[in-house]
């Protein structure tokens, strides 16, 4: 069936709100019908378009953001997306705090955008001088014609959801839900949602998707504020309580791991084909919890909070789940184990003695490596590594582009490291003290490149 097209609107602010909802099919949900709500198809990816917009507007009204100001805040990410897509333009100078913890992506995102963004620690708590929210503060205190935005106390925030993303959700369900699955990072989705419903629809129920480690859901189930934990997902869960947080509105929470966060996040990819960020993965996973303890059908909402994009270097690459210890790797019993897991299959990444410079170039940049494996065929016959390639190409002169044309086989290295398949883990340190990375062959089949960091990283995981 066509969908109705959309009217051509005047700005990307005419398209924050009204997002699709989709029900899920492919996951088993129990007795119940679950549906998504894909707030990733807002214009800066996330559903943090809609407080940035209505935050925005709520201080341009105060009078507190005068023309020409800066908009200064601390943020996971997405926050700082939709203030940057949001207040570049209307003219403002954007200021972010982010800890260090975030995705690539995500910074990226924001830098591209034009947002200045100061990378500060994720491991410090509120009172230390690197605490991210804290140092937002100062910043906003020194920066003259400055408004701090505060997400996490900011009454713009909930207000965004209670008028728009809660109405929404109540006519593409037909008026009739029984539970929204949402997390708490600033707690603006909570509580805007919960006022909503508790006002229109008293049935439906609130229940919070909280990452282990968070002090929001046990102190829903117990009253009692625990020390925080460590967690990987990024935007919801917290080591304080927002005051924009209303908990008083959650019905039941859950504490879920960052394993089945990121287990459920790829298999909506996989069984629904929606690429999701983190903290989807976290309400996914709480909201199947819930659908499958349930006695008879139910019509449950959770949100699709942000677009995967942004975590592929993480959330969806199989190298940072091993390193992370979120996803197990199984093991051959043999050095094998230890190959660099950022290669398919423990497969690294190859040139010929025939390529030029710039092609091994290319391949070392793409890959993140800075050393490749010389195969003629399927021989082995040298190794390359970035020092090489700095010797044939340095120096001036107009020459300087036709050094790249140069072949590998002139300049790669025939000194080879070779370990078998079979050899102990110290057959690999004679080699790392000679400055060498080790390469492992099975008889002659050449099978990959061991380097120091990956046997740290397989001693850390193993041992």
């Amino acid at each position: 069936m066509s969908q109705p097209v959309r009217q051509t609107v005047h700005s990307t602010l005419d398209l924050i709100g009204n997002t699709p909802l989709v029900e899920i099919n492919h996951i088993d949900t129990g007795r119940c019908r679950l549906f998504a709500k894909l707030e990733s198809q807002n214009p800066g990816g996330s559903i943090k378009d809609r407080i940035a917009l209505s935050m925005i507007d709520a201080a341009e009204r105060s009078g507190k953001l005068k023309p020409g100001g800066t908009i200064v805040e601390a943020t996971a990410g997405n926050t700082g997306i939709g203030l940057a897509q949001v207040g570049i333009l209307k003219g403002y100078r954007i200021l972010l705090v982010v800890p260090d913890k975030m995705a690539r992506e995500k910074v990226e995102h924001l830098r591209a955008l034009g947002a200045q963004v100061i990378i500060t620690r994720s491991d410090v708590g509120k009172g230390h001088p690197d605490y991210y929210q804290d140092r937002a503060k100062e910043l906003a205190a020194e920066t003259p014609n400055s408004h701090y935005i505060n997400q996490f106390a900011n009454p713009a925030n909930p207000l965004a959801h209670e008028r728009s993303t809660g109405p929404e959700l109540f006519e593409q369900m037909e008026r009739d839900i029984d539970a929204v699955v949402v997390g708490v990072g600033s707690g603006g989705t909570l509580s805007g949602l919960g006022r909503f419903f508790r006002r229109v629809s008293p049935k439906t129920k609130m229940i919070l998707a909280d990452p282990e480690g968070s002090v929001l859901a046990p102190y829903v189930k117990t009253g009692e504020l625990i020390e925080a934990g460590s967690w990987l997902v990024e935007g919801i869960g917290e080591d304080f309580i927002p005051p924009n947080a209303d908990l008083s509105l959650v019905s039941e929470a859950y504490s879920i791991s960052d394993r089945e966060s990121i287990e459920a996040a790829r298999q909506l990819l996989t069984r629904e084909g929606i690429l999701a960020g983190s903290s989807s993965g976290t309400l996914l996973a709480a909201a199947l919890r819930y659908c499958r303890a349930q006695t008879e059908e139910k019509r449950v909402v959770t949100l699709i909070c942000d677009n995967g994009n942004k975590y592929l270097s993480k959330l969806y690459n199989n190298y940072w789940a091993f390193e992370q210890g979120v996803q197990k790797r199984t093991l051959k019993g043999d050095l094998r184990d230890v190959i660099s897991s950022r290669f398919e299959q423990g497969e690294a990444v190859t040139v010929g003695p025939e390529d030029t410079l710039l092609i091994a170039y290319n391949r070392m940049r793409g890959a993140d490596v800075s050393q490749l494996p010389v195969m003629s065929g399927d021989r082995l016959v040298g190794i390359l590594d970035e020092s090489d390639i700095l010797a044939a190409v340095e120096g001036t002169g107009p020459e300087r582009e036709d050094r790249f044309s140069r072949l590998v086989k002139s300049y790669m290295s025939r000194g080879l490291q070779l370990v078998q398949i079979g050899d102990p883990l110290d057959a690999l340190l004679p080699i790392f003290a000679r400055d060498r990375v080790a390469l492992v062959c099975d008889h002659d089949t050449f099978v990959g490149l061991i380097t120091r960091i990956d046997l740290i990283n397989y001693l850390r995981l193993h041992t």
